[in-house]
Parts: C-alpha cells; sequence; structure tokens
C-alpha cells in the first residue's frame, strides 16, 4: 500500500494544510489516527490503519511517526505550520551538508540558509542524502556546513526522529560555497 500518492497526500495534510480535510492538529503536530482516516475518505482519500502503519514503516525518509500506542501521527519535519516537535538542542557533528541547485546559490551568497515557509533549514548528516534533496529539483549543488563552529558560536541544532538535523538559519560565514 506504500503509494507514493498517498504519502504525498499526508505530507501535504500533516505538515502543511490540514485544513484542506478539516483536521485539527494538536499543538506538538499529532492528529489523530482515526479522524485522519475518516476525514481523509470524505475527500476520497482511502487508507486503513494497516496502511498507515505500512507507510510508517517503509517510507524510505521516515517522514512520519506514531505515537507510542498508535493512535496519534505526525509529520517528523518540515511543517510549514507553528507546532512545537519537542527537539532538544544537541551539538552536531563538525559538518552537516545541504543540498540545493544552482539557481538559488547567489541569494545562499547574500543570506545565506534561510528556513523560507518552513520551521527550520533542514541539513543532512552525509552529502549522498543531500545529493537526493538537492537533485529533486534539478543538478544537485552540496553545500558544507561548519556546524561545529556554529554551535559553539551559540547557534542551535535538533535532531529530528527522522535524522535531519535542523536548524534556524545558516549564515554565510558557516558555508563553504
Amino acid at each position: 500500500m506504500n503509494d507514493p500518492g498517498t504519502s504525498k497526500f499526508l505530507s501535504l495534510i500533516l505538515r502543511h494544510k490540514p485544513e484542506i480535510i478539516g483536521l485539527r492538529l494538536d499543538q506538538h503536530g499529532w492528529a489523530d489516527v482515526e479522524e485522519l482516516i475518516a476525514k481523509s475518505a470524505l475527500h476520497d482519500r482511502l487508507f486503513s490503519k494497516e496502511g498507515l502503519q505500512e507507510i510508517v514503516r517503509t517510507n524510505d525518509k521516515q517522514r512520519f511517526a506514531f505515537n507510542e500506542d498508535e493512535t496519534k501521527i505526525r509529520a517528523s519535519q518540515g511543517h510549514s505550520l507553528e507546532v512545537e516537535l519537542g527537539l532538544t538542542p544537541l551539538a552536531p557533528p563538525e559538518y552537516l551538508y545541504h543540498g540545493t541547485i544552482a539557481k538559488f546559490i547567489d541569494n545562499i551568497r547574500i543570506d545565506g540558509l534561510k528556513k523560507m515557509s518552513r520551521q527550520h533549514v533542514h541539513l543532512s548528516m552525509d552529502r549522498e542524502t543531500a545529493e537526493k534533496v538537492g537533485s529533486r529539483h534539478g543538478k544537485a549543488v552540496i553545500l558544507h556546513i561548519q556546524s561545529e563552529k556554529m554551535h559553539a558560536d551559540g547557534f542551535s541544532f535538533y535532531l529530528s526522529q527522522n535524522g535531519v538535523w535542523l536548524t534556524d538559519h545558516v549564515p554565510v560565514k558557516y558555508i563553504d560555497l
């Protein structure tokens, strides 16, 4: 059942626009599973709890997570909505990576990496993941982020449940272009 269309639909609803189906997310981004299934069905999006479990288990980016008793589901990160994910600040590794495309480099040279419509800037542990992220929109350009230096200078970093590093902004001086 790991239908890419259902996964994209869940990303839209759980990260950006729950109001499309009249769904309520709590302050931490959690949605009631039964409410999600019922309200999705009213909009011709049919899936079962078992189907959701399969998507959560097999999604290659681990975009979604259940609470302990699997009565609630949320997106792991990437929200454009204001949600409190309850992440604890952590010391990052020396370097992290960000995948983008060439047309954004001039703006990055001026403003650094900004979160834009999301809650955080997303960074990867390795070049390969950053390459995958950047190549979704064209030929990837991989930026090396001096994350350890940023952290030493007072910037906060968080590690999402699915292994994506998050921060609020990456100033130009910490980006090896």
